[in-house]
């Protein structure tokens, strides 16, 4: 999809996609902005006489989110995540020891997974209007504000680095080689970012589905660099984009690692406002899409 508009494409040991635009003048920066490929899954642990599956999480997977998902493997097989009947009755916060993936075998010899295999959920697209429900919409609504910035992107000064990246889920590993191939002086993740505006939540840092792209300014993981936020919410401002602030106390993204890989970015984000965070339906605004594009290419300009 990005070929015909990348200077350079390359594909690294760990897997990341890394696309190059554009040449770093003299008085130009080099720019690294990253976004993940990877989705929060699951993977086979064992397999019993009778065929169920226990399974391992990979990434961070949600207790009550879990009973009744339909998933999918690399393999094609399919299954739905159930939950051991006793758990079911007594426990109201089961472990993962307590669920199993049933895949409709009537013993270990006939089941269609084994040990080490993958799955996702399984679920289809739904288009809401101006929302949007789908599974993986982080990051997969990250991806394509990558894809479209690159595609729009005219050359200029400075040197900008798309960069879309595997493992973020599991530790944000693929994020941190790159950067140290890259060596950017400016680091972006475009990520999402769990909004708020849902019955009973509490409020620290409210997010609203619909209130624009959030400005990063602090996760678990990483403080973003001060000349950065000011910066977007100048341009913000300026350019009437609708725009919100994200203090995370919880999770993280790419950017911690393009800030503290070799010698150092300015780092920080771009994070879009989603509902049901690490869902088989996570929601996002068209809106919210399209007015971080906005601001991604005002900050590139």
């Amino acid at each position: 999809m990005i070929q015909p508009y990348a200077d350079e494409i390359r594909v690294d040991a760990l897997g990341n996609l890394i696309a190059r635009k554009g040449k770093k003048a003299k008085d130009g920066k080099r720019i690294m902005l990253a976004a993940h490929l990877d989705e929060i899954g699951l993977i086979v642990s064992h397999v019993d006489a009778k065929g169920f599956a226990r399974f391992s999480a990979l990434g961070g997977l949600s207790p009550h989110r879990r009973l009744g998902a339909r998933v999918k493997f690399l393999n094609g097989a399919r299954g739905v995540i159930a939950l051991e009947r006793e758990a079911e009755i007594k426990d109201r916060a089961p472990g993962l020891d307590r669920y199993f993936i049933d895949t409709g075998a009537t013993s270990d010899r006939d089941c269609p997974v084994k040990v080490g295999d993958v799955a996702v959920f399984d679920t289809e697209f739904q288009d809401l209007g101006n929302r949007v429900v789908a599974r993986a919409l982080d990051d997969r609504a990250g991806v394509a504000l990558l894809v479209e910035s690159l595609t729009r992107l005219k050359s200029g000064k400075n040197e900008v680095w798309y960069v879309f990246t595997v493992q973020e889920e599991v530790g944000t590993r693929g994020a941190g080689p790159a950067s140290y191939g890259i060596d950017p002086e400016i680091g972006l993740a475009l990520d999402v970012t769990p909004a708020s505006d849902v019955p009973s939540t509490r409020e620290r840092n409210p997010i609203a589905l619909g209130g624009g792209p959030a400005i990063k300014v602090k996760d678990a993981g990483v403080i973003s660099d001060p000349r950065i936020v000011q910066e977007m919410t100048r341009l913000a401002e300026k350019n009437r984009i609708p725009h919100q602030f994200e203090v995370m106390e919880m999770g993280g993204t790419d950017a911690a690692k393009m800030q503290v890989t070799g010698l150092g970015a300015q780092a920080g984000g771009i994070a879009i406002p989603v509902r049901h965070l690490h869902s088989p339906s996570e929601m996002v605004d068209l809106d919210d899409l399209k007015n971080a594009g906005k601001l991604l290419a005002a900050f590139l300009r």
